[in-house]
């Protein structure tokens, strides 16, 4: 899984060794909330991860792998924004404007995704409210599962799979399981070397 410190450069101080890795311009481990918001944003949609965990899937299988791909995306955004909400504290000042920032950026990134589906395919769609909709059934699920609360791991993968219309399907349990648990170890472990830069207004 890439690790989000990798697609954006946060290296210890000193290491300027260059790397092949995709990029943005340097990055420390102190970031604005919209700083920080915007890289888990773009972790969020890379899709490096998601064509990895595809190419790891045994063939023959019986699933459609253009569902799965799609359904991947979608779950890896939802995961990202999760993982904010699991390993920020509750008393953190940033975390809810982070976690606005965060979806303030899906919505737009959303509109593009909708506006281009739109141009190259000719069908109308609303990416964000599908994001919402699957949200709401993942939600759901884990309120319907009293093990959800503790191990939502358990109860993610069969939700996807379902999602993707092979709702028994080990293989597409497997790869939402994989997609939520790597995505959130990903953020987390991103978190844990970050520091928020505290705005002051003069």
């Amino acid at each position: 899984m890439t690790k989000i410190k990798e697609l954006y450069n946060v290296n210890n101080p000193g290491d300027n060794k260059k790397t092949d890795r995709k990029k943005t311009p340097q990055m420390t481990g102190e970031l604005t909330v919209e700083e920080l918001a915007r890289n888990l944003a773009s972790f969020a949609i890379d899709r490096t991860d998601l064509k990895s965990l595809m190419t790891s899937l045994p063939t023959p299988n019986s699933l459609n792998m253009t569902t799965l791909e799609y359904e991947l995306g979608i779950l890896k955004i939802l995961s990202v924004g999760w993982g904010i909400a699991f390993y920020m504290a509750a008393t953190d000042k940033n975390k809810a404007a982070l976690t606005q920032t965060y979806w303030e950026m899906i919505r737009e990134i959303s509109q593009n995704i909708s506006t281009l589906t739109e141009a190259t395919t000719g069908t109308k769609i609303d990416y964000f409210t599908i994001l919402k909709e699957r949200l709401n059934g993942f939600v759901g699920i884990l309120q319907e599962n009293p093990s959800g609360a503790t191990e939502p791991t358990t109860v993610i993968g069969p939700a996807f799979a379902s999602a993707c219309g092979s709702p028994d399907d080990p293989m597409a349990i497997l790869a939402g399981t994989k997609m939520f648990t790597l995505s959130l170890g990903a953020v987390k472990e991103y978190l844990a070397v970050i520091t928020i830069k505290d705005i002051t207004i003069h």
